[in-house]
């Protein structure tokens, strides 16, 4: 049996049209953010968000006060939700080990972990507030040691959302802009009068935010191409259609553009998957939301056998991949290509976006096939450092040195090694000649 779609999206030719669109409304934005600094953010945040207070950057006072408007409740959730990042993250830092060995005898290589200087971190809040976005890119800069890190976020409904600026506060931001989309990293990245630029831009975002990050990239480093949420569900008849439909529809809410595709090798499960969704249509609050994603990019992909579920979700490279299976943990062995893995019928992708501690910033558009998600790593830089500590290994590195860049015509550089040489060493040749001797 050929692979058959039970139902299928927009084509590719449509997607790329879109996105096309998207490039160019960002490249002119970008460009006129580096001509015209605040004055442009200041017209951007008028326009799309209706907000334009003295400053973007929040005071210390605000802050306080917006903190106040938070339930002792959701802060104590919030603490627990960061307080699972922030362990997940610890016990990753301690897999990245500082390095120093001797190769040969006095020649000593290494490397060292420093954390990127300065971090700009993007929480969208314009249509819901993400509150858990800050946990996963503030909380993770703060434990891998970044001394200046920058947080900003769109006005929701004309203002601060408070529970996403208390969060960015209790992971350990240091500097709190209000300021949205395009503009918002846009200013971080780029810098104006009243905002010093960042070293890297990290979080998730609309498909402008995606595209401004990915023509930023360069000028600085980010953490990866973290457009519209995607998500799969890889099903057999183990589970039923309510929970596929749910788990497909629960990702769909986050935006017109959602991919949510399903993959099973049962006819029956896709058929109640279908039935199930167009329950939930009828009575899902964010139904507006989620009809539209699910109709233009929602498909159902019906497979032979297991191998062929495989092979179908590594080319597709999901950012969310939900696995429901008989061979869960086989899929967990064979998958090269995605975002996370949620695994079983008891784990699901909300859990993964909100509490259980692994970041919920993930590739995608296929770049899960050559990245993961934001980690600690990603805020350390290892940079290596080598020394030679004593004449004889000064003597013989410098003689193959010497050889070898003659060997590619760099002359200058075979004379960087016969000076070492001559300082160090008594009787080497280097290209049938005394290495010692001058150029």
């Amino acid at each position: 049996m050929a692979i058959e779609y039970i139902k299928k999206g927009i084509d590719e030719k449509q997607r790329i049209e879109d996105n096309e669109k998207v490039k160019k409304i960002v490249e002119e934005t970008l460009s006129k953010i580096e001509d015209e600094g605040d004055k442009y953010i200041r017209e951007l945040s008028k326009k799309f968000d209706n907000y334009s207070p003295p400053s973007f950057k929040l005071s210390e006072n605000q802050i306080t006060d917006l903190m106040d408007e938070v339930s002792n409740e959701d802060k104590e959730d919030i603490k627990f939700a960061q307080k699972q990042v922030r362990s997940f993250a610890e016990a990753q830092l301690k897999t990245l080990n500082e390095l120093e060995v001797e190769t040969h005898p006095g020649v000593i290589l290494g490397h060292k972990n420093i954390p990127v200087q300065a971090v700009g971190c993007y929480v969208p809040a314009g249509k819901f507030p993400m509150v858990a976005s800050a946990h996963m890119s503030v909380v993770t800069a703060s434990v891998a040691g970044v001394p200046r890190i920058v947080a900003t976020t769109p006005p929701f409904q004309g203002k601060p959302n408070p529970a996403v600026i208390t969060a960015m506060k209790m992971g350990g931001a240091h500097e709190i802009f209000v300021l949205g989309g395009m503009q918002g990293v846009g200013a971080m990245a780029i810098g104006t009068e009243t905002i010093k630029p960042v070293d890297m831009l990290v979080g998730p975002g609309n498909a402008f935010v995606a595209e401004a990050k990915r023509q930023l990239y360069g000028k600085v480093g980010i953490d990866l191409f973290a457009g519209p949420t995607e998500t799969m569900v890889i099903a057999d008849d183990t589970v039923d259609g309510e929970i596929c439909a749910t788990d497909l529809l629960g990702q769909a809410e986050h935006g017109y553009n959602s991919p949510a595709v399903m993959i099973t090798n049962s006819k029956k499960l896709a058929e109640d998957t279908l039935i199930e969704i167009d329950r939930l249509l009828k009575i899902l609050p964010t139904k507006d939301t989620a009809s539209a994603s699910w109709r233009d990019y929602g498909e159902i992909i019906l497979c032979e056998n297991y191998d062929e579920m495989l092979i179908k979700a590594n080319e597709i490279a999901s950012e969310h991949v939900q696995v429901m299976t008989d061979r869960d943990d086989w899929f967990l062995e064979k998958m090269t290509s995605y975002g996370a893995l949620f695994l079983g019928p008891r784990t699901n992708v909300a859990n993964g976006d909100k509490v259980i501690g692994t970041n919920h910033t993930l590739p995608t558009k296929k770049a899960g096939r050559y990245t993961g998600g934001l980690w600690v790593g990603k805020f350390i830089k290892t940079h290596t450092y080598q020394k030679i500590v004593t004449d004889e290994a000064a003597t013989l590195i410098g003689e193959y040195g010497s050889r070898l860049s003659h060997l590619e015509g760099f002359i200058g550089h075979a004379e960087q090694c016969n000076v070492r040489v001559r300082r160090y060493g008594k009787k080497n040749v280097a290209y049938g000649k005394p290495a010692g001797e001058k150029i």
